[in-house]
């Protein structure tokens, strides 16, 4: 795929390909007998669709922040570096499990069915978008998705709830939320975790580490604290390295098998980085916080770009993917995407939300 300068990270615009990091990718699937064992039953499809989801999470991203520097938004919070963390959860999950994403996870979106188009509405907040115009937190209750909320780690509690919902239905589903590295702290995730392990319901808690909350940095012994924090509830707590998004699909994987099992939540630590700020009015401040080498090791290890050489070259079990091959799949996304900014657009210009509606569909006790 190609890098876009100005827009991708400067890391990602100087990327080349490593033959060490190449192998480094590999061995962290290989390592983990269990992960490999489920690795290795992925079909050639779905490493593609993977690999599918990754473009098109990256190019949804892009174009907001094109449209952020046209002056057609004025901010939007996205997530360069941490896809794998987004997609490889989701296409892990069964057809009828829930996820609840943050506002960065919004492949969780697109990789459970909502189409780009509607997204996009969403984000420009039209009458036609997924909340008419209304907040720029949109979900898909038909497709499982629930809309984020502001206040991070107030989904544990819900996506808890839900988890419990299932279970209490005999249903063989899980419901999966994302929190960050500092979201740890609130109440909202401390008491969605205690429900969640006092009722056993399956739900899968995924820390979405970059090792910076805001403007404050993990301390050095955060990572560790991270991958303890299981034991502090009483639930499993797996590692997942959240630039390899086969990691990350089988870690998921793995959660999901262990919370059907009856035995309650699972913690999924998924360790990544973020290549820009909290949001785009904030891209600066990371980069004055964070040692250059910080940005420079992940930039090498672009999720897009890693998995890309890695389909290429052909690894655990999986033959190489021709070049060709690739190309077009990023060309098929690329046109969803142009189409789908088109149609956003062209809603945007046409569909304006009336200001006469905004109580329409709103509840008060």
């Amino acid at each position: 795929m190609r890098p876009i300068p100005g827009l991708d990270p400067p890391e990602y615009v100087a990327w080349r390909q490593d033959p060490a990091i190449l192998d480094e990718f590999a061995r962290t699937v290989e390592s983990c007998p269990g992960r490999w064992e489920i690795v290795t039953g992925l079909g050639r499809a779905e490493r593609l669709k993977l690999y599918e989801g990754l473009v098109r999470n990256r190019l949804h991203d892009l174009q907001l922040k094109r449209w952020v520097r046209s002056g057609v938004l004025s901010k939007a919070w996205l997530g360069p570096g941490e896809e794998a963390v987004t997609v490889g959860a989701c296409h892990a999950l069964g057809p009828e499990d829930a996820v609840g994403p943050m506002i960065r996870n919004a492949g969780a979106l697109h990789e459970r069915g909502v189409p780009l188009v509607d997204m996009f509405r969403g984000s420009l907040g039209t009458a036609d978008g997924p909340v008419r115009g209304r907040d720029i937190h949109f979900g898909d209750l038909r497709r499982g998705v629930i809309g984020p909320i502001s206040m991070v780690g107030s989904l544990v509690p819900v996506c808890a709830g839900m988890a419990l919902a299932y279970r209490l239905r005999g249903e063989s589903r899980v419901a999966l939320t994302w929190v960050g590295d500092g979201t740890v702290g609130t109440a909202g995730f401390h008491e969605g975790m205690t429900s969640a392990v006092a009722v056993r319901a399956p739900l899968i808690v995924v820390i979405q580490n970059n090792g910076i909350a805001l403007g404050t940095v993990l301390p050095d012994d955060g990572q560790a604290r991270l991958e303890a924090l299981g034991a502090a509830y009483g639930t499993p707590s797996l590692v997942a390295d959240g630039n390899n998004v086969l990691d990350m699909w089988a870690a998921v994987r793995e959660a999901r098998a262990r919370a059907l099992g009856g035995g309650g939540p699972v913690i999924v630590v998924a360790h990544t980085f973020r290549m820009g700020g909290h949001a785009t009015h904030d891209e600066g401040i990371s980069r004055e916080l964070l040692p250059a080498d910080r940005f420079e090791y992940h930039g090498r290890r672009d999720p897009l770009r890693v998995y890309r050489a890695f389909l290429r070259r052909g690894g655990a079990g999986g033959p190489p993917v021709p070049e060709s091959e690739l190309a077009a799949l990023e060309e098929t996304v690329e046109a969803e995407t142009r189409a789908a900014e088109r149609a956003a657009l062209a809603s945007n210009r046409t569909r304006r939300p009336d200001p006469a509606t905004a109580a329409a569909g709103v509840f008060a006790g």
